[in-house]
């Protein structure tokens, strides 16, 4: 016999979840840019096979492909053609949409928010275990000018199979190896990571300046950019947003579900009773800022096969999105708690922030003051809701 209790607990449940706030207000920001944004003219551009016959009517013109249909365009429709004698016609459509809600801008803004929602994913498990990592805008930086190396080595004509293991290989190799640096500095010198990963931002952007000399890396092979990474399928760019959730299913596993993230909470929840209960501290810290690392790596992989490019200068700022990511999406500073799909959640907050600005045409120098506001408040209310639960 079922509990008709069941079903209303599990929707009090799913409610009163950190995610489900973050849910709401990520909607609400939409419909507001959403009424706030003013119209815009969007322009897409078609070439047809030379030898196209072009006949105008009254109403617009139709295109006749050689051994194919005949294409009716409506000038009403808003498309236009532009004939040439050396190629075939250009179909050019100008329409008005909204400046927030079209496919366009919300394709761009899904796939920049899952460049840094990867990285929040393990700075989430950073924070909860009562760390930081200040270096992961630069690591997310080298590992990208590798990748990049390592892809201008092959061939433009290389294939996915050569090209994919090339980009991702070198960058979440030289990410974990960042990270692995990081953590065991952290762990062997007994210093405060604030203090590690502040010098590790400073180095490894370093190395990336010496071994690009300033100028950025071209040359990825075709195969792993517009056949891959930035392959375009149903109007979205479906490799970055399905490697973000999975990233985030991963990280809500091995949060709740896994030894490993059972151990993070532990450590951020009291370092010394989990060392005395057969935690191994050293060892677990160690391969958290490595994971980090490497989770660094398939991010930059990723934005070198979508932009095809890398400089030293490459994820300037990151480490603030990424914890302010984090932060926002429920992780304590002070350690033992955090969501990993808060943290991808929180990605998307940070990213409409930034799409905010230029929407409501805001001056970009306000950029940093905003999202910084909304770390501390993030962290002012996580520390009001400890205070409130302390007290009842």
């Amino acid at each position: 016999m079922s509990d008709p209790a069941r079903p209303r607990s599990l929707l009090k449940a799913l409610l009163s979840a950190q995610e489900s706030g973050l849910v709401l207000v990520i909607a609400l920001v939409m419909i507001g840019l959403t009424l706030r944004a003013d119209p815009v003219t969007q322009r897409s551009v078609e070439r047809l096979p030379v030898g196209t016959a072009v006949r105008h009517t009254e109403s617009g013109f139709v295109l006749m492909p050689p051994g194919g249909a005949e294409r009716t365009f409506a000038a009403a429709d808003g498309y236009t053609v532009q004939e040439s004698e050396t190629e075939g016609p250009l179909v050019v459509r100008s329409r008005q949409v909204n400046g927030f809600f079209n496919a366009q801008n919300l394709v761009g803004l899904a796939t920049a928010a899952s460049f840094t929602a990867i990285m929040a994913v393990g700075m989430t498990g950073v924070i909860v275990m009562g760390g930081i990592d200040l270096s992961i805008g630069s690591v997310y930086a080298l590992a990208a000018v590798a990748a990049a190396m390592a892809l201008s080595s092959l061939d433009r004509s290389a294939s996915l199979a050569l090209a994919l293991p090339a980009g991702l290989g070198a960058a979440m190799a030289v990410g974990g190896l960042c990270g692995l640096v990081n953590g065991a500095a952290i762990v062997g010198l007994r210093v405060h990571p604030f203090i590690i990963t502040l010098g590790g931002m400073a180095i490894y952007r370093g190395v990336a300046f010496v071994l690009t000399r300033g100028e950025s890396i071209t040359g990825a092979p075709t195969s792993y950019t517009s056949g891959f990474f930035k392959v375009v399928a149903a109007g979205v760019n479906p490799v970055p947003l399905a490697l973000m959730g999975l990233v985030a299913i991963a990280g809500v596993w091995c949060l709740s579900r896994m030894v490993f993230g059972r151990r993070l909470f532990a450590i951020g929840g009291n370092e010394t009773a989990a060392r005395y209960a057969g935690v191994p501290v050293a060892r677990v810290k160690i391969g958290m800022y490595a994971l980090v690392g490497v989770l660094a790596g398939l991010a930059a992989a990723m934005m070198v096969g979508y932009y095809g490019a890398a400089s030293s200068d490459t994820g300037q700022g990151y480490e603030l999105n990424v914890i302010a990511a984090a932060v926002v999406g429920g992780a304590s500073l002070s350690g033992g708690r955090g969501s990993a799909l808060g943290a991808a959640l929180g990605a998307i907050i940070i990213q409409l922030i930034e799409n905010a600005i230029i929407i409501l045409r805001i001056d970009a120098n306000y950029k940093l003051i905003i999202i910084g506001v909304a770390i501390v408040l993030a962290v002012v209310i996580d520390q009001s809701k400890v205070r409130f639960a302390g007290r009842r």
